[in-house]
């Protein structure tokens, strides 16, 4: 299978588009925008190869009655929340992330601990969702 070399090639390549993008952008355009695409519409160059359809993470506001779910991407992303594609999980993401510590409120007003960089992606997708 040639899925592993073409999302290795697309990490690499993937600071080169990010120069002066902003944190969570260039996290994204990293860890994310393989499957996802550059503009998050789940059109990425591998997501071709998956058993599943790419969700469009633009419009996770618009699936969640408006609001932004923060909490269950932050979750996600550093693999509390399991999610399943191409036969098995996605990546978990929050192994490889750094950034420090930080916390959010969850939904129930409870503390969610996670990474800077696990956050800063989050609110990168925050900012894309479509009106």
């Amino acid at each position: 299978m040639r899925l592993a070399p073409t999302v290795l090639a697309l990490t690499l390549a993937a600071p080169a588009f990010a120069q002066d993008a902003a944190p969570g952008q260039e996290l994204y355009l990293s860890r994310c925008a393989a499957c996802h695409g550059v503009g998050a519409t789940g059109d990425g160059p591998v997501a071709g190869l998956r058993t599943m359809p790419v969700p469009d993470l633009t419009m996770l506001a618009a699936r969640n009655g408006g609001l932004f779910p923060r909490a269950e991407v932050v979750r996600t992303i550093d693999g509390r929340q399991m999610l399943v594609g191409h036969g098995g999980p996605m990546p978990v993401f929050g192994r490889m992330l750094g950034g420090g510590s930080a916390v959010i409120d969850g939904p129930d007003g409870s503390v969610i601990e996670t990474k800077g960089d696990v956050l800063e992606i989050a609110r990168y997708l925050e900012g894309l969702q479509a009106e």
